[in-house]
């Protein structure tokens, strides 16, 4: 394995907080970038939320681990030409503030190109950088509100439900990092960087595509739907003996297989629920059939039962659960860092397996302005 990541080499300046930004700059720390956080004197306001270890978050400790932390205060004019030295050798600059803060510190995209024209400037915000909600305040629940997002979640019963996890924040995050290592690819040919943007809504409205298709064909705003799938049935949560299984026949075979698992293929005879089509409008009822016969043995039962026969089925896992399943194991999604002070401390591990060039961890979460004197004595002439 080689000890170098696959970014190694590229530098980057990070001047996000929160998560969206740091989401963004993780991925690329993760696989080997150097990412230099420029913090406040007082941090990332991360670093006093979330669970703490020993007086650590392990918040922040999740979002900035392989991190540099270099303390600046971007309001000193100093300070600010400090960072402009940083930024002659770096590769990438990333922020997640309003559009227009960074043109207001006098770092606008003119300036940070005459500086270094080989410069990639990042940008996650809300709306776009553009337009008559740029200038607004954003984050996740709002941008799960404004972009439809929020509509499509829950069920007629429950109303717009958000989803637990901020996923416009990862998601714009993920977006940012794939835009990121996109134009340093192409700066092979142009020698040149340019503007990447993404935005908390186009993310998650992007993220809607299956459901937009079938909106511009129909005109038709989807139903919540719940735990059922918007367009196939049957597809959902089912009642067992001792709780419920979450089943997922995605296609006409899969249904067929489903129901002859279960000794209903007979319904595939009947006018009621022949197609897809004829299922979906009578979703309840076959629902409630077949909860009558998921409900006569176990969870485990159907699981090992319908998974033999090939079609997709698991169990509802709570949070521990889930991150003590031998999947977890199996998969290395949980490792420990060693945080501030021999602190251990765990976190979600790499979600992206390279076999030559893989992520891993580089360092520990910095403490604040851990490397401040490290990074900075390197541009003082």
């Amino acid at each position: 394995m080689n000890k170098e990541g696959a970014l190694s080499g590229i530098k980057v300046i990070d001047l996000t907080r929160v998560i969206s930004g740091p989401f963004c700059t993780l991925l690329l720390a993760d696989m080997g970038a150097e990412v230099i956080k420029i913090e406040p004197p007082k941090g990332d306001n991360v670093r006093n939320q979330g669970e703490f270890v020993d007086g650590y978050s392990s918040y922040f400790a999740q979002f900035n681990r392989n991190k540099k932390s270099v303390v600046l205060d971007l309001y000193q004019n100093d300070d600010k030409e400090k960072l402009k030295l940083l930024l002659k050798n770096a590769d990438v600059i990333v922020d997640n503030f309003r559009p227009g803060v960074l043109a207001k510190m006098g770092l606008d995209s003119e300036t940070l190109t005459a500086i270094n024209p080989r410069l990639i400037q990042a940008s996650v915000n809300g709306f776009g950088s553009t337009g008559k909600y740029s200038q607004r305040p954003a984050f996740d629940f709002i941008a799960q509100a404004i972009s439809g997002f929020m509509s499509l979640n829950g069920s007629e019963k429950t109303g717009p439900v958000r989803t637990a996890a901020p996923i416009s924040d990862l998601i714009a995050g993920l977006y940012c990092a794939f835009g990121i290592v996109t134009a340093i690819n192409a700066r092979h040919n142009t020698k040149k960087g340019q503007v990447v943007e993404t935005s908390l809504t186009s993310s998650l409205i992007s993220l809607m595509a299956y459901l937009s298709a079938e909106y511009f064909v129909t005109d038709k705003t989807p139903k919540k739907s719940g735990n059922d799938h918007p367009i196939l049935s049957p597809y959902g949560l089912f009642k067992t003996k001792d709780g419920n299984i979450a089943i997922a026949p995605a296609n006409d075979k899969l249904c067929e297989i489903f129901l002859r698992t279960l000794n209903l293929e007979y319904l595939l005879e009947d006018d009621l629920y022949k197609t897809n089509s004829l299922r979906m409008i009578n979703r309840d009822k076959l629902n409630e059939i077949i909860n009558q016969t998921t409900e006569l043995n176990t969870t485990d039962y159907w699981i090992k039962k319908l998974n033999e026969s090939g079609c997709p089925a698991g169990k509802v896992l709570d949070m521990k659960e889930a991150l003590n399943d031998q999947l977890v194991e199996d998969t290395d999604m949980v490792i420990v860092s060693d945080g501030p002070d021999d602190r251990k401390i765990k976190m979600t591990g790499f979600p992206v397996k390279l076999s030559d060039t893989p992520a891993q961890l580089f360092r520990s979460p910095p403490k604040l302005g851990e490397h401040t004197e490290e990074i900075l004595s390197k541009i003082k002439n």
